[in-house]
């Protein structure tokens, strides 16, 4: 078995038709992510703990921003890549968790909801939670988002 872990954090976009995308789930009312993807710092992170745990790299090294095909591109389609991409390197996820460390917006309601897509995409229990960081820091100050993964992977026999 390995463990993996995975960080990410995007800054709130100044372009107000950004969309806020946070574990494959679109978040209404709240300014998006920038980023060269959709910045879902969640799905990032996670992706990040699986290509780790499988020894493979991370988010930047498989799909880099210098690609322009990746501009844009639903973070999702990037994890079901994640989850073939350890599959190949001889190793399954058991199990993750993905805590999402936000000032605003609140979360809570929401949370499930990403759990539920992110387990159906890695193919194993994923759990999400959230926090803030009580007015401490960037994150704090609202001015973006962090997401932090872990994944346990087991390897193929």
């Amino acid at each position: 078995m390995r463990i993996g872990q995975g960080i990410d954090t995007h800054a709130f976009s100044d372009d107000p038709t950004r969309a806020l995308l946070l574990g494959g789930v679109r978040i209404d009312g709240s300014p998006g992510l920038a980023g060269h993807s959709d910045a879902d710092a969640a799905v990032h992170a996670l992706i990040d703990a699986l290509l780790s745990g499988a020894g493979i790299g991370d988010l930047g090294r498989q799909f880099g921003v210098d690609d322009p095909s990746l501009a844009g591109v639903d973070s999702m389609v990037l994890l079901a890549q994640t989850v073939e991409h350890i599959a190949a390197a001889g190793f399954w996820c058991l199990s993750a968790s993905v805590t999402i460390l936000a000032q605003r917006p609140r979360l809570a309601d929401r949370l499930d909801e990403m759990a539920e897509r992110l387990t159906t995409s890695v193919g194993a229990p994923v759990s999400v939670t959230a926090s803030t960081t009580d007015h401490l820091g960037a994150i704090g100050r609202a001015e973006g988002i962090a997401a932090h993964a872990v994944a346990l992977l087991e390897e193929a026999s």
